[in-house]
């Protein structure tokens, strides 16, 4: 009885040793989704401030050296946040 509580024991342990590797992948796997998603929203934000900047040029609510250094500034950001995703894939 003692030895087949003692098998039964240690198939457990190898079962789980086996297993818990093939559960991490997964794992990572989500959280690579996750962050994909945030980046795919950040890139999202990104490029409607880039828009809003550029009207606020087109309606005169900011100067042309403060525009060319707001729009260097957040396509900098962009590309980054592009680099990222890209890194993902």
């Amino acid at each position: 009885m003692e030895l087949l509580l003692a098998l039964t024991a240690l198939l457990c342990l190898v079962t789980l040793a086996v297993t818990a590797p093939l559960s991490r992948p997964a794992a990572a796997a989500a959280e690579a989704d996750d962050r994909r998603a945030e980046l795919e929203a950040a890139k999202d934000a990104k490029y409607r401030e880039i828009r809003d900047a550029r009207l606020d040029f087109r309606l005169g609510k900011v100067s042309a050296a403060d525009h060319e250094a707001t729009e260097r500034e957040l396509q900098s950001q962009a590309l980054a946040i592009l680099d990222e995703l890209d890194d993902l894939r």
